[in-house]
Protein backbone atom coordinates (compact mmCIF):
# COMPACT_ATOMS: atom_id res chain seq x y z
CA UNK A 1 0.00 0.00 0.00
CA UNK A 2 1.72 3.40 -1.08
CA UNK A 3 1.52 5.83 2.14
CA UNK A 4 -0.53 9.02 1.33
CA UNK A 5 0.00 11.67 3.75
CA UNK A 6 -3.13 12.60 6.22
CA UNK A 7 -1.15 13.28 9.06
CA UNK A 8 -3.29 15.75 11.88
CA UNK A 9 -5.96 15.52 9.30
CA UNK A 10 -9.42 15.10 11.16
CA UNK A 11 -12.02 13.02 8.68
CA UNK A 12 -15.56 12.97 8.94
CA UNK A 13 -17.08 9.81 6.78
CA UNK A 14 -20.50 9.12 6.07
CA UNK A 15 -21.73 5.31 5.82
CA UNK A 16 -18.29 4.68 7.58
CA UNK A 17 -20.07 1.44 9.78
CA UNK A 18 -19.58 -0.99 6.57
CA UNK A 19 -18.47 -1.54 3.01
CA UNK A 20 -17.04 1.03 0.70
CA UNK A 21 -17.43 3.41 3.59
CA UNK A 22 -15.57 1.11 6.38
CA UNK A 23 -12.67 0.08 3.92
CA UNK A 24 -12.37 4.50 3.67
CA UNK A 25 -12.21 5.32 7.30
CA UNK A 26 -9.24 2.07 7.44
CA UNK A 27 -7.47 3.52 4.79
CA UNK A 28 -7.28 7.41 6.84
CA UNK A 29 -6.26 5.70 9.77
CA UNK A 30 -3.53 4.24 7.66
CA UNK A 31 -2.37 7.25 6.85
CA UNK A 32 -2.48 9.04 9.93
CA UNK A 33 -5.72 10.76 9.81
CA UNK A 34 -8.37 10.63 12.74
CA UNK A 35 -11.89 9.57 12.05
CA UNK A 36 -15.28 10.78 12.64
CA UNK A 37 -17.72 8.04 10.77
CA UNK A 38 -21.38 8.63 10.57
CA UNK A 39 -24.19 6.29 10.17
CA UNK A 40 -27.31 5.36 10.93
CA UNK A 41 -26.75 2.56 12.35
CA UNK A 42 -25.89 2.84 15.84
CA UNK A 43 -25.17 -1.00 16.13
CA UNK A 44 -22.92 -1.59 13.52
CA UNK A 45 -21.14 1.89 14.47
CA UNK A 46 -20.03 0.56 17.36
CA UNK A 47 -18.91 -2.74 15.24
CA UNK A 48 -16.66 -0.82 13.46
CA UNK A 49 -15.33 1.13 15.99
CA UNK A 50 -14.41 -2.00 18.12
CA UNK A 51 -12.68 -3.03 14.44
CA UNK A 52 -10.60 0.14 14.21
CA UNK A 53 -9.49 0.13 17.87
CA UNK A 54 -5.80 0.35 17.82
CA UNK A 55 -5.57 2.10 14.36
CA UNK A 56 -6.15 5.83 15.26
CA UNK A 57 -8.52 7.72 16.63
CA UNK A 58 -12.05 7.35 16.11
CA UNK A 59 -15.28 8.85 16.66
CA UNK A 60 -18.57 7.62 15.61
CA UNK A 61 -21.84 9.46 15.80
CA UNK A 62 -25.34 7.87 14.99
CA UNK A 63 -27.57 9.88 12.96
CA UNK A 64 -30.13 10.34 9.97
CA UNK A 65 -28.04 12.25 7.24
CA UNK A 66 -30.81 13.42 5.68
CA UNK A 67 -32.14 15.39 9.18
CA UNK A 68 -30.67 18.95 9.49
CA UNK A 69 -30.67 19.44 12.92
CA UNK A 70 -29.15 15.57 13.20
CA UNK A 71 -25.96 16.95 11.03
CA UNK A 72 -25.55 20.27 12.73
CA UNK A 73 -25.41 18.07 16.14
CA UNK A 74 -23.08 15.54 14.77
CA UNK A 75 -21.54 18.61 13.49
CA UNK A 76 -20.43 19.65 17.09
CA UNK A 77 -19.82 17.01 18.51
CA UNK A 78 -17.67 15.92 15.78
CA UNK A 79 -15.45 19.12 16.44
CA UNK A 80 -16.23 18.15 20.73
CA UNK A 81 -14.38 14.88 19.56
CA UNK A 82 -11.39 16.08 17.27
CA UNK A 83 -11.35 19.80 17.35
CA UNK A 84 -10.87 20.30 13.55
CA UNK A 85 -12.54 19.04 10.64
CA UNK A 86 -10.63 18.97 7.41
CA UNK A 87 -11.88 16.20 5.40
CA UNK A 88 -15.54 15.50 4.54
CA UNK A 89 -16.65 11.57 2.30
CA UNK A 90 -20.01 11.86 1.81
CA UNK A 91 -20.16 8.09 0.79
CA UNK A 92 -23.36 6.90 2.04
CA UNK A 93 -26.34 6.19 0.00
CA UNK A 94 -28.89 3.49 -0.75
CA UNK A 95 -30.57 1.93 -4.01
CA UNK A 96 -34.13 1.54 -3.28
CA UNK A 97 -34.05 -1.42 -5.61
CA UNK A 98 -35.00 -1.58 -9.23
CA UNK A 99 -37.94 -1.46 -11.21
CA UNK A 100 -39.15 0.26 -13.90
CA UNK A 101 -39.42 4.39 -13.34
CA UNK A 102 -43.53 4.12 -13.72
CA UNK A 103 -43.50 1.50 -11.22
CA UNK A 104 -41.25 2.56 -8.58
CA UNK A 105 -42.92 4.03 -5.21
CA UNK A 106 -42.58 7.57 -5.21
CA UNK A 107 -42.42 7.68 -1.32
CA UNK A 108 -39.15 5.08 -2.31
CA UNK A 109 -37.86 7.71 -4.79
CA UNK A 110 -37.87 10.52 -2.99
CA UNK A 111 -36.27 8.54 0.16
CA UNK A 112 -33.41 7.31 -2.38
CA UNK A 113 -33.22 11.31 -3.46
CA UNK A 114 -33.44 12.50 0.11
CA UNK A 115 -30.19 10.04 1.64
CA UNK A 116 -28.44 10.22 -2.04
CA UNK A 117 -28.51 13.78 -3.11
CA UNK A 118 -30.41 15.87 -0.09
CA UNK A 119 -28.45 14.28 2.87
CA UNK A 120 -24.67 15.56 1.51
CA UNK A 121 -25.99 18.56 0.98
CA UNK A 122 -26.70 19.20 4.41
CA UNK A 123 -23.42 17.62 5.11
CA UNK A 124 -21.73 19.98 3.12
CA UNK A 125 -23.65 22.75 4.55
CA UNK A 126 -22.53 22.22 8.04
CA UNK A 127 -19.17 21.38 7.34
CA UNK A 128 -17.74 23.63 4.94
CA UNK A 129 -17.76 26.73 7.20
CA UNK A 130 -15.36 25.03 9.10
CA UNK A 131 -13.21 24.26 6.37
CA UNK A 132 -13.62 27.82 5.45
CA UNK A 133 -11.93 28.53 8.88
CA UNK A 134 -9.15 25.91 8.72
CA UNK A 135 -8.65 27.84 5.59
CA UNK A 136 -8.20 23.79 4.23
CA UNK A 137 -10.62 21.20 3.30
CA UNK A 138 -10.98 18.52 1.09
CA UNK A 139 -14.60 17.28 0.12
CA UNK A 140 -15.27 13.56 -1.91
CA UNK A 141 -18.08 12.90 -2.95
CA UNK A 142 -18.86 9.27 -3.73
CA UNK A 143 -21.79 9.18 -6.78
CA UNK A 144 -22.28 6.32 -9.26
CA UNK A 145 -21.18 5.38 -13.08
CA UNK A 146 -24.97 4.95 -13.15
CA UNK A 147 -25.09 8.86 -12.07
CA UNK A 148 -23.13 9.40 -16.10
CA UNK A 149 -25.12 6.67 -18.00
CA UNK A 150 -28.47 6.51 -16.41
CA UNK A 151 -29.22 2.79 -15.36
CA UNK A 152 -32.50 1.05 -16.67
CA UNK A 153 -34.48 0.05 -13.56
CA UNK A 154 -32.55 2.41 -11.40
CA UNK A 155 -33.69 5.71 -12.44
CA UNK A 156 -33.85 6.85 -8.63
CA UNK A 157 -30.73 5.67 -8.07
CA UNK A 158 -29.38 7.62 -11.12
CA UNK A 159 -30.86 10.94 -11.03
CA UNK A 160 -29.79 11.26 -7.69
CA UNK A 161 -25.86 10.24 -8.17
CA UNK A 162 -26.87 12.54 -11.05
CA UNK A 163 -27.58 15.35 -8.88
CA UNK A 164 -24.60 14.67 -6.79
CA UNK A 165 -22.24 15.05 -9.38
CA UNK A 166 -24.11 18.56 -10.65
CA UNK A 167 -23.87 19.46 -6.58
CA UNK A 168 -19.67 18.69 -6.42
CA UNK A 169 -19.52 20.70 -9.56
CA UNK A 170 -21.36 23.71 -8.36
CA UNK A 171 -19.54 23.61 -5.24
CA UNK A 172 -16.08 23.09 -6.16
CA UNK A 173 -16.52 26.19 -8.99
CA UNK A 174 -17.71 28.26 -5.46
CA UNK A 175 -15.03 27.40 -3.50
CA UNK A 176 -11.74 26.99 -6.09
CA UNK A 177 -10.56 30.00 -4.54
CA UNK A 178 -10.46 29.08 -0.81
CA UNK A 179 -8.17 25.63 -0.52
CA UNK A 180 -11.29 23.73 -0.45
CA UNK A 181 -11.29 21.13 -3.06
CA UNK A 182 -14.53 19.31 -3.95
CA UNK A 183 -14.48 15.87 -5.88
CA UNK A 184 -16.57 13.14 -7.07
CA UNK A 185 -15.92 9.67 -7.76
CA UNK A 186 -18.09 7.60 -10.27
CA UNK A 187 -17.63 3.78 -8.95
CA UNK A 188 -19.16 1.03 -10.99
CA UNK A 189 -20.62 -1.86 -8.24
CA UNK A 190 -18.40 -2.69 -5.48
CA UNK A 191 -20.09 -6.49 -3.86
CA UNK A 192 -20.74 -4.85 -0.45
CA UNK A 193 -23.73 -4.86 1.33
CA UNK A 194 -25.63 -2.38 -0.80
CA UNK A 195 -25.36 -5.20 -3.18
CA UNK A 196 -28.31 -6.89 -1.42
CA UNK A 197 -30.79 -4.31 -2.20
CA UNK A 198 -30.41 -5.00 -6.09
CA UNK A 199 -32.08 -7.72 -7.81
CA UNK A 200 -30.02 -10.45 -9.32
CA UNK A 201 -30.59 -9.23 -12.80
CA UNK A 202 -29.11 -5.97 -12.36
CA UNK A 203 -26.85 -6.82 -11.06
CA UNK A 204 -25.38 -9.34 -13.80
CA UNK A 205 -26.39 -6.36 -16.07
CA UNK A 206 -23.52 -4.25 -14.00
CA UNK A 207 -21.37 -6.34 -13.67
CA UNK A 208 -21.50 -7.43 -17.77
CA UNK A 209 -21.20 -3.61 -18.72
CA UNK A 210 -17.53 -3.65 -17.17
CA UNK A 211 -14.44 -4.31 -19.32
CA UNK A 212 -12.60 -5.60 -16.46
CA UNK A 213 -15.29 -8.56 -15.88
CA UNK A 214 -14.92 -7.89 -12.16
CA UNK A 215 -16.49 -6.06 -9.01
CA UNK A 216 -14.57 -3.27 -7.94
CA UNK A 217 -13.13 -4.10 -4.66
CA UNK A 218 -13.34 -1.35 -1.39
CA UNK A 219 -9.68 -1.17 -1.08
CA UNK A 220 -9.64 0.53 -4.16
CA UNK A 221 -12.23 3.10 -3.84
CA UNK A 222 -10.61 4.04 -0.58
CA UNK A 223 -7.11 4.36 -2.05
CA UNK A 224 -8.52 6.67 -4.80
CA UNK A 225 -10.29 8.81 -1.85
CA UNK A 226 -7.22 9.29 0.11
CA UNK A 227 -5.79 10.74 -2.52
CA UNK A 228 -8.40 13.21 -3.18
CA UNK A 229 -8.39 13.81 0.19
CA UNK A 230 -4.72 14.77 0.53
CA UNK A 231 -2.68 17.65 -0.04
CA UNK A 232 -1.31 15.76 -3.18
CA UNK A 233 -4.81 16.40 -4.89
CA UNK A 234 -3.68 20.39 -5.21
CA UNK A 235 -5.18 21.27 -8.67
CA UNK A 236 -8.16 19.23 -8.93
CA UNK A 237 -11.58 20.31 -8.01
CA UNK A 238 -15.09 19.91 -9.41
CA UNK A 239 -14.40 16.95 -11.08
CA UNK A 240 -15.49 13.23 -11.73
CA UNK A 241 -12.96 10.77 -11.43
CA UNK A 242 -13.96 7.36 -12.94
CA UNK A 243 -13.46 3.96 -11.32
CA UNK A 244 -15.35 2.00 -13.07
CA UNK A 245 -13.21 -0.82 -14.66
CA UNK A 246 -13.42 0.46 -18.02
CA UNK A 247 -17.28 1.03 -17.97
CA UNK A 248 -17.27 4.89 -18.27
CA UNK A 249 -17.12 6.12 -21.75
CA UNK A 250 -16.57 9.91 -20.94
Amino acid sequence: MNQIDLNGRVAIVTGGARGLGFAVAERFLASGAAVALWDIDAQRLGQAAEQLAGHGRVSVHALDLSDEAAVATATAATLAAHGRIDILVNNAGITGGNGPTWELDPAVWRQVVEINLVAPFLTCRAVVPHLLANGYGRIVNVASVAGKEGNPNASHYSASKAGLIGLTKSLGKELATKNVLVNAITPAVAKTEIVHQMKQEHIDYMLGKIPMGRFLQPAEVAALIAWLASEDCSFTTGSVVDISGGRATY
